[in-house]
């Protein structure tokens, strides 16, 4: 390999691949199978989920979530973008290194959520303005009553029918034109087939690109 070849590969970036949507439609199953498929290919990928539970302000957001503690809705939002900001630096060097990240729920999930508890939705965005933005957005979707069907919905604060129904609307306002929207009531093997073709082909246009802290800055 010649002095430039090398150069041109060692500047080889990963992709940054984001799954979103609503709680029970298969997000962070098909996360999981998604980074899985990636290494048996040999191209190195790790998962990372929000809201990360193993940080401080992670531990405060699962005592808000899991075990009923209170917080006023705006603090809780700013909790949410601070943990978010708060792995910047390792989600950037993992990236830079070339490694694939799958990412389950990011700063949409976030404004979708707080939006959906009446807060101002301009508002919600400010936080995270400037975040890193995804490669790769996918939003698997499905009415939430084919959600509620699935096991073990109801058992953290936001499983409600009524809040999730208002964060699917926001969801879906908060669309970019680029998201590929997955039907999530297909089979398993088929949302994990159409989700790694696609993976596939953005992984293939992203790697001599610089990673974009552009998130909703227009």
């Amino acid at each position: 390999m010649s002095g430039l070849a090398k150069a041109n590969h060692a500047m080889v970036r990963g992709a940054f691949i984001l799954l979103e949507g609503c709680d029970r439609t298969g997000k962070s199953t098909q996360a999981e199978r998604l980074v899985d498929a990636l290494n048996r290919r040999g191209q190195r990928a790790l998962l990372w989920k929000f809201p990360d539970r193993t940080t401080r302000i992670g531990q405060m957001i699962d005592g808000y979530l899991a075990k009923g503690q209170d917080l006023n809705d705006q603090a809780v939002h700013l909790l949410f973008s601070a943990n978010r900001w708060e792995a910047i630096g390792q989600i950037q060097a993992h990236l830079r290194e070339g490694t694939h990240l799958v990412v389950d729920r990011y700063a949409y999930s976030g404004v979708a959520f707080s939006a959906a508890k009446g807060l101002d939705l301009h508002w919600c965005k400010q936080p995270d303005v400037g975040l890193l933005t995804p490669d790769l957005t996918f939003f698997l979707d499905m009415s939430i009553e084919e959600s509620m069907n699935r096991g073990g919905f109801g058992q953290e604060r936001y499983e409600k029918v009524a809040l999730q129904t208002r964060v699917r609307e926001m969801f879906h306002a908060l669309r970019e034109p680029d998201w590929k929207v997955i039907d999530a009531t297909q089979t398993k093997d088929q949302i994990h087939a159409e989700l790694l073709g696609i993976a596939q082909a953005t992984i293939g246009c992203v790697g001599n690109t610089e990673l974009k802290h552009t998130l909703w800055t227009v």
